[in-house]
Parts: structure tokens; C-alpha cells; sequence
């Protein structure tokens, strides 16, 4: 596991950065991907907490969330939860700036204190399928904000604002 091995899901309404989970999932890939949910949660849990912090109170989340992502990550069908709240998506391979978008993005909410799932999608596949020409791009409840670069702090404020005050 190395210092950026650090996934951001979604547990519950909210956005978590997991410490090894990637590595975890590539570990488990031959001998877990036929064991129920139960037992999947079961030993996720159990290996991650070790490396972060799971509140006892959301233990449950962040179980379903942990085997959500591992059945992703194996292309098996996952049964998604409902989402609620604002939604975001960061589009691009990882790149220094669409790193940079997705840091300034989340000092932001964080400066505003709004809950928000995040997702950085840098499938180049995923990412086509947007019809998005140029990366990075920023959706905000599925509608395109930016594309091409990595918009001002301030702006990308008054988008939040203004999504979170129409209920988009």
C-alpha cells in the first residue's frame, strides 16, 4: 500500500477517502468475489478499520458502501442505494489538475460545510460516455459546470450555493 492509496466513496449521503481499499479489492479479486455480502462486509471491515477511522455509528454504511465498491470494482451487478443530497463528479485521469479540481472542490465544501458525494471518475470510457470534450469537468447534480480547466475557488462556491439553494 503506498501513501496514494487513498479511494474516495460514497457512504451513505456523504464522501469518505479509504486508505488501501484499492489494494484490499485487487487482494480479495480471486478468493472473495463469490462469498455473500455478509461475509464480504464482514472481512472488509475487519482489515480496513486498522487503517481508518469508522465511526461505530455508520459501521453499517460503510460495510454496504465497502462491498458496493468491491462488486464495482469486479464488474459484478450491485443493488445501488438510493442517492441523496448533492452529487459531484470530477472528470478526469488523474492528472495534476483534475487532482487540483477535486482538492479545491472539497476544501470548498468544506468551507461551506455541505455534505456532498463526490466521485472522481478517470475512466477514460466512463468519461466519453459524458460527451465531454476536455478534462477536467465538474458536474454538479449531473449538469456540466466547467470543462477544460480548473474554475476559481469563488466560482465554484457560487455554483454550490446556488445548487444547494434550487434543491438541483
Amino acid at each position: 500500500m503506498t501513501d496514494k492509496d487513498v479511494t474516495q466513496m460514497r457512504v451513505g449521503e456523504f464522501s469518505a477517502g479509504i486508505v488501501g481499499l484499492r489494494s484490499l479489492m485487487e487482494e480479495m479479486a480471486r478468493n472473495f468475489s463469490r462469498k455473500s455480502n455478509e461475509e464480504l462486509k464482514h472481512h472488509m471491515l475487519k482489515v480496513l478499520e486498522k487503517s481508518n477511522y469508522i465511526p461505530g455509528s455508520a459501521r453499517e454504511d460503510y460495510g454496504r458502501a465497502f462491498v458496493r465498491e468491491f462488486r464495482k470494482f469486479m464488474g459484478q451487478p450491485i443493488g445501488e442505494e438510493a442517492k441523496e443530497g448533492m452529487e459531484i463528479k470530477v472528470l478526469g485521469p488523474g492528472c495534476f489538475q483534475c487532482d487540483n479540481l477535486e482538492k479545491t472542490l472539497m476544501e470548498v465544501l468544506s468551507e461551506i460545510e455541505m455534505p456532498a458525494s463526490v466521485e472522481h471518475v478517470q475512466d477514460m470510457g466512463e468519461i466519453a460516455s459524458y460527451g465531454i470534450m476536455g478534462v477536467p469537468a465538474l458536474l454538479i447534480n449531473g449538469k456540466v459546470v466547467a470543462t477544460g480547466s480548473v474554475p476559481p475557488r469563488r466560482k465554484i462556491r457560487e455554483w454550490l450555493l446556488a445548487a444547494r439553494s434550487s434543491g438541483q
